[in-house]
């Protein structure tokens, strides 16, 4: 049953064919059946004049719909399922024509009307069939009461409220079905992102740990076999021992070194800091309103190798506030800057977005564990750097965090510049 411009054919696709659709198609081949059973069986009782044509009729009647209901054409195409109802509509009339009980197969052929039919042609089909009927009252002299109108007329009215309305119902659990199915995969996505986030920030935590404990302590067992080798007299039996000791820290101190490599974000193990927030600036994406962000990224002072903890906090700072001002800013323009001084790196960027009162920002992490905020600041504070805001609105977004290096980190040559600052962040 279809009430749409274009409807499909009457054998229904396997999202139609359910329970519900396949006992409603029996009980209508049944009613059919059992209406022309009783039009010929009454016409052979009565002994009618015309009882053998009645029956001929019928017989034709019947077998042109069991054609049609097991024809491929029927079902694949608009234009036979019209010829087939033009044909079961000749039967029917001449069936009309020798037999008043004729006229009750009219409401089945309201269903197939309605059916095979798109709207704008079914309900002039079913009027049509409604004014035939109640014609054959007229034809063979039956007696003119109100029911020889009414009786035809309901019919009709009720076949089309039942398939326009098991229409609404099945648009209705189709939608609802398609918003499950889109649900289903939405939770899919969440979890495998969740999956990959925990996997990600899991990696994080090992390698930050190796560097902080073991790395560290490696360095430290070296150095102070180093200066013990230095203070030791020329000839000592004891300095084969402390150079193998030395030798053996500085491997295992190496291979530290490549764990915590191996376990970094995969945007930083392919190229440097630099080439990461470059590649996250290059590759932006549109606004929450569909706006267009261009975001520029640039470089101040004499890039240095940083310890793998410090590129990953500041890698995952710059992420955070770009996705936040993607999704909240409506920014047209942001620009990162990754600056190295003296004694600190700091990180850059500002957006010209329409900002947001940072006193009503949340101080504490939120439940969702999301990279906001306090998350950077927390970040920030876990290697003894700060992070300060400064927003209103309609006056864009920025976000100062700054890194102290650790010792033995100084970049050579590097300009001092001020303080940094990411922007958009809610």
């Amino acid at each position: 049953m279809n009430t749409s411009t274009e409807p499909p054919p009457p054998d229904p696709a396997p999202s139609r064919t359910t329970p519900v659709a396949l006992a409603l198609r029996l009980c209508l081949h049944a009613l059919l059946a059992g209406l022309l059973a009783l039009a010929a069986a009454r016409a052979v009782a009565d002994g009618a004049p015309r009882g053998g044509a009645v029956v001929a009729v019928v017989v034709a009647m019947g077998g042109v719909y069991a054609a049609g209901t097991l024809s491929p054409a029927v079902a694949r195409s608009q234009r036979a399922a019209a010829v087939w109802l033009a044909a079961l509509g000749v039967c029917w009339m001449a069936l009309l024509v020798l037999s008043p009980d004729g006229l009750w197969t009219a409401f089945p052929l309201y269903f197939l009307q309605l059916h095979l039919l798109p709207l704008r042609w079914s309900l002039p089909a079913v009027a049509l069939t409604a004014a035939a009927a109640i014609a054959s009252f007229l034809l063979h002299g039956s007696p003119i009461s109100p029911g020889s109108f009414i009786g035809p007329l309901l019919g009709a009215a009720m076949a089309v409220a039942t398939v326009l309305g098991y229409e609404a119902l099945y648009r209705e659990s189709e939608r609802r079905r398609r918003l499950i199915d889109e649900l289903m995969a939405t939770r899919a996505e969440l979890a495998a992102a969740e999956r990959t986030a925990g996997t990600l920030a899991e990696r994080e935590r090992l390698a930050r740990e190796i560097h902080d404990t073991l790395a560290q302590g490696l360095s430290s067992i070296q150095l102070l076999l180093r200066a013990a080798q230095r203070a030791l007299p020329a000839g000592s039996p004891a300095a084969p021992h402390i150079e193998q000791a030395r030798s053996a820290a500085q491997d295992n101190l190496a291979e530290a070194r490549r764990f915590v490599r191996a376990l970094s974000p995969p945007d930083l193990e392919h190229g440097s800091l630099a080439g990461a927030l470059e590649r996250l600036s290059a590759s932006a994406s549109p606004g929450s309103d569909g706006s267009h962000l261009d975001v520029q990224f640039t470089v101040s002072g004499t890039p240095t190798e940083l310890p793998t903890p410090y590129e990953v906090a500041l890698l995952r700072t710059a992420q955070s506030a770009l996705a936040n001002t993607v999704r909240h800013a409506g920014a047209g323009r942001a620009e990162i800057t990754l600056s190295f001084m003296d004694t600190s790196v700091s990180l850059d960027v500002v957006d010209d977005g329409r900002g947001f009162d940072p006193a009503s920002a949340p101080q504490e992490r939120g439940d969702d564990g999301g990279f906001g905020l306090p998350a950077m600041r927390a970040r920030a504070r876990s290697l003894g750097g700060t992070l300060s805001v400064e927003s209103a609105p309609g006056q864009g977004t920025a976000v100062a965090v700054t890194l102290p290096l650790p010792s033995g980190v100084v970049p050579k040559g590097a300009a001092p510049t001020g303080a940094v600052r990411t922007g958009a962040v809610l």
